[in-house]
């Protein structure tokens, strides 16, 4: 009964919610559809911070999707040793590049006055979520090796049977601890999403990724404000 709630309603419910609750944002907040950059308010670690994060977590991303919608190409690269090794190492330096800039992001929040000032709960509760994703996704790679071959047979058709309305999670039920808290930590996020900053993906393409450096000039005479204080 766990394991069918977990991977066969849970699910359902976290989809239902950040569908509803992302278009009744949008609706009615359209304005809050924003990252809520801090980066004017210190620059340097954020630099550090934010683009190994967006680099490695895009690309991760983009590897599971890549395994979702074409596992027979997945298995078919696996069947040779080396690009199998060389996969696996790909993805775990990419993971821990994610987990670099993550914990790069939390230091800066704790670490400057302004930046934590505009920190808020939510902030915190997802920054929170992506470490447990984020680390316990490296636990998987290194504890339970080939992941990327398993997931193309055991997880990819779980999911299948999501999208079909049909849940089998006997898929699951025989996965280590630290997959089904994976699995369970991600669908957690999606719940989230709606609420948080990180609404900003359905609406900005991350081209701050290949931009210019944000240049910030202040627009007053210094000397003038001291003298009238």
């Amino acid at each position: 009964m766990t394991n069918y709630f977990w991977f066969g309603v849970f699910p359902y419910i976290s989809l239902v919610v950040f569908f509803l609750a992302t278009i009744r944002r949008y609706r009615t907040e359209s304005f809050s559809y924003s990252s809520l950059s801090s980066q004017f308010l210190e620059n340097e670690q954020h630099f550090w911070a934010s683009v190994p994060f967006h680099y490695g977590i895009l690309t991760v991303l983009g590897g599971h999707i890549l395994a979702f919608l074409c596992p027979q190409m997945i298995l078919g690269w696996n069947a040779v040793a080396a690009r199998l090794i060389a996969l696996e190492v790909t993805g775990l330096a990419v993971a821990i590049l994610t987990l670099v800039g993550l914990i790069n992001i939390v230091i800066r929040r704790l670490r400057f006055p302004k930046a934590r000032r505009v920190t808020t709960a939510g902030d915190w509760f997802i920054y929170g979520g992506l470490l447990v994703q984020v680390v316990t996704g490296i636990g998987i790679s290194i504890n339970h090796g080939w992941g990327s071959s398993w997931f193309a047979t055991s997880l990819t058709p779980w999911l299948w049977t999501l999208v079909k309305f049909n849940p089998d999670v006997s898929y699951i039920t025989p996965m280590p601890l630290m997959v089904k808290a994976h699995i369970i930590n991600a669908f957690l996020i999606i719940l989230v999403f709606p609420f948080t900053r990180l609404v900003h993906i359905l609406v900005v393409p991350n081209p701050y990724l290949w931009r210019k450096t944000q240049v910030v000039i202040w627009n007053w005479d210094r000397n003038r404000i001291r003298k009238s204080n």
